[in-house]
């Protein structure tokens, strides 16, 4: 375990995650947020086999956990830290039939304490202006709005907000 919060464990994924990441990664509704394409069932074997293989790299500076329910270990969602040279950079998504429960808020909040347990000196999050419901849960964990940009990959505008730890 990476850490818990109240309701919720963070752990490396596994292979057994494959199902329920899958269902994640092909939601449309999911990925607009996220910026990113519906991956399909191939992409997704790959993108989880690289994200597994990669917690054995030291030089790793890309982690992907993945979040799983306390009262019935049932995989909600993942999160993510980003460690590179300008930003420390966290995310998050969950299945869609998870939100409106309350998890965001309560992941971030872990993730933050996490953050400080590891040295990160502040966050960095990539909110979509169209997500306005983690647009509420950055800004309710005091993040401060810093610009809006162009997200590098997909040339696509983001806001940028920062929390100091």
């Amino acid at each position: 375990m990476i850490f818990e919060t109240e309701r919720l464990f963070v752990r490396k994924l596994a292979f057994t995650d494959f199902e329920s990441f899958h269902e994640m990664q092909s939601n449309k509704n999911v990925m607009r947020f996220v910026r990113a394409k519906v991956m399909t069932y191939d992409d997704n074997k790959k993108d989880l086999k690289d994200v597994i293989e990669k917690y054995d790299n030291p030089t790793n500076d890309f982690w992907i956990y993945a979040v799983e329910r306390k009262s019935d270990s049932v995989f909600v969602g993942t999160i993510a830290f980003v460690k590179d040279k300008k930003d420390d950079e966290i995310g998050y998504r969950f299945l869609e039939k998870y939100w409106g429960n309350g998890y965001g808020t309560e992941i971030i909040q872990g993730m933050i304490s996490y953050a400080k347990k590891i040295k990160f000196p502040s966050l960095i999050a990539y909110v979509s202006p169209d997500n306005i419901g983690s647009e509420k849960i950055i800004k309710g964990a005091n993040f401060t709005f810093l610009e809006s940009v162009l997200c590098e990959d997909l040339g696509i505008p983001e806001n940028k907000y920062i929390l100091e730890l």
